[in-house]
């Protein structure tokens, strides 16, 4: 049972999760101002170590310039196991021209039919990622 268990679950390195997250597209963005915690589902690129992704004006950009502390989560499933990578870091709106030309280059497009002119970078503090390996709960557990 124990054995079951230990391989059910494992951690992904660094390197390993960033890849996963550059091999990805949609994210989920979260913020927090006082109490509240929002989520925002983004398209977004991974440019060295850190998230660019677009936005317009709204909550999520106005969020983020009250609190730029965020945690960025990708993940995935198929049949039989899945992975989640986390990222905790700093969101910062881009305002200097090279950054915002470098941004440009990404090929980083809204995924629906809205003016999104606000580049953000999310500067990762850590990173952790987990794989899954689906199954059946095992023998001997009773609630």
């Amino acid at each position: 049972m124990a054995g079951a268990e230990v391989d059910a679950v494992t951690e992904i390195s660094d390197e390993e999760s960033w890849g996963l997250l550059a091999g990805a597209q949609l994210g989920r963005l979260a913020t927090s101002i006082g109490d509240d915690i929002e989520m925002f589902p983004v398209n977004y690129v991974v440019d060295h170590d850190s998230i660019v992704f677009r936005t317009a004006e709204g909550s999520k950009l106005f969020e983020l310039t009250v609190n730029s502390r965020v945690a960025f989560e990708v993940d995935e499933s198929t049949g039989d196991g899945g992975w989640s990578v986390v990222l905790h870091g700093d969101a910062k709106v881009l305002e200097d021209e090279d950054e915002i030309a470098h941004a440009q280059t990404l090929r980083l497009r809204p995924w629906v039919p809205t003016i999104k002119t606000t580049f953000v970078r999310i500067v990762a503090h850590r990173v952790s990622g987990r794989r899954f390996r689906f199954g059946e709960e095992p023998e001997g557990w009773h609630l």
